[in-house]
């Protein structure tokens, strides 16, 4: 299996770094011919309306949407769950994102960089000691449509969710050395779905 980063902007290195100690094969991706050569994309955080346009500016936006519409297993990190969801609540001007996540995410809701915050999280399916989560410029899920999990709250907002082949959370994974949620993403999602022939 093969998982492809989106390399536009944000934390792509660790990203990499991470799904590499989880033993699968990973790299940065932004052409149509690379996206087209994985099996599942994470979408790192960064700034969301930037990656959007670079995504179109780069001629792979329709490209991203499609291939999520159609299965591919999709990890959403930050800006990346504000990528996924198919509502945004608070967004620039012309936001778009490539949807399929069946939310409403509010964007930068957990305040400005100078706002942000590490906490312990039980975070479903992962198993052992709460996850260390860190925030920054974070959004959280307003509301979740049916057949979307949330794995993980927060203050009473779901900050991590699963609807099928997508996963979304509000926080960092990558930038904490412990990499149970992208191991829980190669398992249950990118796995599943290589059985289901997706």
């Amino acid at each position: 299996m093969k998982i492809g980063v989106l390399a536009l902007q944000g934390d792509v290195a660790e990203h990499i770094a991470s799904l590499g100690d989880c033993g699968v094969s990973a790299s940065g991706v932004r052409s149509r011919q690379e996206i087209e050569s994985v099996d599942a994309l994470v979408i790192p955080g960064g700034e969301s309306t930037t990656i959007a346009k670079l995504a179109k500016a780069f001629g792979v936006f329709d490209l991203i949407k499609s291939r999520i519409a159609s299965g591919m297993p999709t990890y959403g990190s930050c800006a990346g769950m504000i990528l996924i969801a198919d509502q945004i609540l608070d967004g620039g001007v012309d936001q778009e994102s490539f949807g399929g996540l069946g939310a409403q995410v509010r964007r930068n809701a957990f305040g400005r960089q100078v706002d942000s915050f590490e906490t312990d999280l039980t975070f479903a399916g992962i198993g052992g000691a709460p996850f260390r989560a860190v925030f920054i410029r974070a959004p959280w899920v307003e509301s979740v449509g049916a057949g979307v999990e949330v794995l993980a709250s927060f203050n009473g907002h779901p900050v991590a969710i699963r609807q099928g082949h997508l996963l979304a959370t509000s926080f960092h994974p990558e930038l904490t050395g412990d990499n149970r949620i992208h191991r829980f993403f190669v398992d249950q999602l990118c796995k599943e779905s290589s059985k289901a022939g997706i």
